[in-house]
């Protein structure tokens, strides 16, 4: 009888091969031993690999270069357990710092994987993030040849506008580790996070500076001063989870658009609450975020940099399930009006939720852009021109409101001007709009007592003066204001046949 062809080998055959694999992928998931693990734990925090489960779908994680490292340096998965997984059944990539080896630092292994996670993420149009907790490049990189090689940092910009990216900042980050964040669309930083170029011992050596981690770069710096991360939480269960709901609502990709997801409030209701929300007179203050509470779908809202350029309030909701991005004027700041740091805030929100093609609902509610010597010089001019050169970019639907005064270039930046791309233009009656507040444009102008009192006149008539030119869609009952809104997002459904791409980048912003 002829011997068959296909008769399979002895299994024993493959035994020594995948006991030797089993125990190298061992050693790799071991991390930095028990004694390091246990250090960890101690501080109340994840491992990076409890981390990675915690964030994906369960279950759902293959990792990749598990063996990274550990031939050539003897490292656990360099320092750097990485691969591909799901949230909420779509798929991401993820790589996260581990601190109990060699302090979470860099090796040449890890940047290389850190480089083809960014390259996965381009090519496959799938979410990044990327867990940082780690002392930037390994110091003894130097002492081995390298060569000319691309690293993260350069992927990450080319995947802005293409895939979103999450940052989660779970304890100290420096050098390059750090430049992960500003280069991420959302970064965010638990209580025992820190961002910085160089920490404490080489800010000592460099400038003869003594400080701590959390004075050069915790929470209230980045999060409430530098604006470099967006959002702080208490841990590492609250960072993860609010990475996975950020991602909720945009698309995977540019191509696509964002899942909508209809519950319990995605109809028409009318809002009576506002009314007691938003004085009539406005010079007193309210907050921004309960009026955009009151109008997303309930409980649906999600404030982005709450701590940063706090005279603008940055948000994602949903409206009728839609995924949309909300941009108001906070009245409770500084009046509301647009200071450098909120003018900042409001570019880069602008820029990432536009890439995506989110609609974008801006309530106005601002005297214009803050004035003085302070803001001058610190460029408040300029950004503001870079944010009316991002909302003029825009190409998703734009819904506007001016809720009760818009003045000068103020309301040019939250949309307000004619011809702007907007779906929808509405504004509530007793709004006060022109080119600055009355008041003081007569007293700048020297007005006499007649041209005043003109001048008054035409403020208080302002939003039924620029409808009588078609300058606004509709003046509304501030109750109406949501069935508005849902009204003109289901006007600009029909745009959703249209393929979509990544947006064209022409020109630099001023």
């Amino acid at each position: 009888m002829a011997e068959n062809p296909k008769k399979p080998g002895k299994a024993n055959d493959w035994e020594p091969l995948l006991a030797d694999l089993e125990e190298r992928r061992k050693r790799a998931r071991a991390m930095g031993g028990s004694e390091k693990l246990e250090k960890q734990r101690g501080r109340g925090q994840l491992n990076a690999r409890e981390r990675i489960a915690a964030l994906l779908d369960p279950g759902s994680f293959q990792e990749l270069g598990t063996l990274v490292g550990g031939v050539s340096e003897g490292t656990p998965a360099d320092a750097f357990p990485a691969g591909l997984g799901t949230i909420e059944g779509r798929p991401v990539l993820v790589g996260a710092e581990d601190f109990t080896v060699m302090g979470g630092s860099i090796g040449l292994g890890a940047a290389d994987k850190r480089y083809r996670l960014t390259q996965l993420a381009r090519d496959e149009r799938v979410p990044l993030v990327f867990i940082l907790q780690g002392a930037g490049h390994r110091i003894t990189n130097a002492l081995k040849g390298h060569g000319r090689s691309p690293n993260d940092l350069q992927g990450l910009v080319d995947l802005a506008g293409i895939v979103p990216t999450v940052c989660i900042v779970a304890g100290p980050a420096a050098g390059h580790s750090a430049l992960a964040a500003p280069l991420m669309d959302f970064a965010v930083m638990t209580q025992q996070a820190a961002l910085f170029s160089a920490g404490p011992p080489l800010v000592e050596a460099a400038v003869g500076e003594q400080v701590s981690k959390e004075d050069l770069g915790g929470p209230d710096i980045q999060v409430a001063q530098s604006g470099v991360a967006h959002n702080d939480v208490a841990d590492d269960a609250a960072a993860l989870a609010l990475a996975r709901r950020y991602l909720g609502y945009f698309p995977s990709n540019a191509w696509l658009r964002a899942p909508t997801r209809e519950g319990s409030d995605s109809g028409e209701r009318v809002l009576e609450e506002i009314l007691s929300l938003v004085p009539a007179d406005d010079r007193k203050p309210y907050k921004m975020s309960k009026v955009a509470a009151l109008i997303a779908d309930e409980g649906s809202l999600l404030e982005l940099q709450p701590r940063f350029g706090r005279s603008l309030f940055t948000a994602l909701g949903r409206l009728g399930g839609r995924p949309v991005a909300i941009l108001g004027n906070n009245p409770n700041v500084r009046a509301g009006s647009i200071d450098r740091d909120a003018a900042d805030k409001g570019t880069r929100f602008l820029e990432i939720t536009g890439s995506f093609h989110l609609p974008v609902i801006f309530l106005a509610d601002n005297p214009g852009v803050m004035p003085g010597t302070v803001a001058e010089r610190n460029g408040a001019l300029r950004a503001a021109a870079r944010m009316f050169a991002a909302q003029r970019r825009l190409r998703g639907p734009k819904l506007h409101v001016t809720l009760r005064k818009a003045f000068g270039f103020g309301s040019s930046i939250m949309g307000m001007n004619p011809f702007d791309g907007q779906t929808l233009s509405v504004a509530f009656p007793g709004a006060t709009l022109g080119a600055m507040p009355a008041r003081g444009g007569g007293v700048a102008s020297k007005s006499d007592t007649a041209q005043q009192a003109q001048l008054d006149a035409a403020e208080l008539g302002g939003p039924y003066r620029v409808a009588d030119s078609m300058g606004f869609d509709e003046i509304i009952d501030p109750r109406e204001v949501r069935n508005v809104l849902l009204r003109g997002l289901r006007l600009s459904a029909g745009r959703n046949g249209e393929p979509l791409e990544p947006l064209a980048r022409r020109g630099a912003l001023p």
